[in-house]
């Protein structure tokens, strides 16, 4: 039991810490100049919401009794799928805020635009992050398994809660750093560049193969 849930901890931590977990949340907080709060609140729906769809999978191979291996093949499939949908929101993000800074529209304020699309965007996030997987999640499930249910749920539990917490930790003290940047042509092409980061984030987790 010990020995499950200090691997449950420690796997939970390592896999938290790949960038397409909390980056795109930096970039996109800054590039709408969202309060700490908010961020605080996207991330950590975001992030319960990224281990719960992976949880839901594997509950439903143990009571089916699947192979593992057929749920893993299906984590991986997730994963690839939501790198590309990753990829293709980043992109349409910094087209959308290059064209922006390229013919602003004087009689609208940043903060104005950035309010009439940060929803989209933030539900575009969300849907990504419970589209990714937690890949390491299902095997200890099936791990845990052998010692009964509780420890299912108490090993799945810790791995929860460590996952959300790395994910909230790291956009919060993320974007603490990168609000003390402050430039003329950063505000200016705030969005495109948040949208690069967000490209680059994917790009960065599919050639490493995190």
């Amino acid at each position: 039991m010990n020995v499950l849930l200090i691997s449950a901890i420690s796997v939970a931590f390592f896999h938290a810490l790949a960038p397409d977990h909390w980056l795109p949340f930096v970039a996109l907080a800054k590039g709408s100049r969202w309060p700490m709060r908010k961020l605080a609140w996207v991330t950590t729906l975001a992030g319960i919401a990224h281990v719960t769809s992976s949880l839901l999978l594997g509950l439903l191979g143990l009571w089916a009794g699947l192979a593992i291996h057929h749920l893993e093949g299906a984590e991986v499939w997730r994963g690839r799928a939501g790198i590309w949908l990753l990829i293709g929101f980043g992109v349409a993000y910094a087209v959308w805020g290059f064209k922006h800074a390229q013919h602003p529209h004087p009689h609208i304020s940043v903060k104005d635009v950035a309010k009439a699309y940060a929803s989209k965007r933030i539900w575009m996030l969300f849907a990504i992050m419970v589209f990714g997987p937690c890949e390491p999640l299902i095997p200890l499930m099936f791990l845990a398994s052998e010692r009964g249910v509780p420890t299912v749920w108490a090993m799945s539990g810790v791995f929860s809660l460590v996952t959300v917490a790395m994910v909230v930790g790291q956009s919060c003290l993320s974007y603490a750093g990168v609000r003390l940047i402050q430039a003329p042509w950063m505000e200016r092409y705030a969005h495109a560049l948040a949208g690069l980061v967000i490209v680059l984030t994917a790009i960065f987790v599919m050639a490493v193969g995190i």
